[in-house]
């Protein structure tokens, strides 16, 4: 999900928590371009300054949001107020086109290109997600060095970890490791 990715764009080194690894993506050209493209929006050329601050700024608002949520406060309508703003600066059209199946269908398609644009469909992503989807299954990896923002889209619920392989192993060797630990002392 666009909003996902969004604020997952600052990474944190994962493995060891070390602050000195971290990387700001938004900072990063390729990273920057690359996600463009995945997410398709518009956008010709890296941000100025201006434009990276309100970026920076919009990740952390959504962040604060989803530790919120994860907290279970329901301040949705806070929420999607503060949204507003950044949605009314990228107008979209209604048009028809077709899809890659063939079908016809109607899509919102944004009047104009630039950053003012794309915060607008990052903030349309989070408020749809608000809306459409359960907030409640909103989460942020157990793992304190991560903190990787996801959407638990597991039957039960359960998930704990932004990626089992990753972050949930890490989690459990050192879970072994502090138990054998504690037992060789305890002898």
């Amino acid at each position: 999900m666009l909003w996902e990715d969004f604020i997952n764009s600052y990474w944190r080194d994962w493995r060891t928590g070390d602050k000195n690894k971290d990387r700001d993506k938004l900072d990063e050209e390729e990273w920057v371009s690359k996600w463009l493209k995945k997410h398709a929006l518009l956008a010709t050329q890296m941000p100025n300054d201006i434009e990276l601050a309100q970026l920076k700024e919009l990740r952390s608002l959504l962040w604060k949001w989803v530790q919120t949520i994860v907290q279970g406060e329901s301040v949705y309508g806070e929420m999607l107020e503060q949204l507003n703003p950044y949605m009314h600066k990228g107008p979209v059209t209604r048009r028809m086109v077709w899809e890659s199946d063939g079908q016809a269908a109607i899509k919102l398609l944004p009047l104009h290109s630039g950053w003012e644009q794309v915060m607008a469909e990052i903030a349309a992503s989070f408020a749809e997600a608000l809306l459409e989807k359960e907030p409640a299954r909103f989460r942020i990896c157990e793992n304190p060095a991560c903190l990787w923002v996801y959407y638990d889209d597991t039957r039960n619920r359960s998930k704990r970890y932004c990626d089992d392989k990753a972050c949930g192993n890490l989690m459990k060797v050192r879970r072994f490791r502090a138990r054998k630990k504690a037992e060789s002392e305890g002898e």
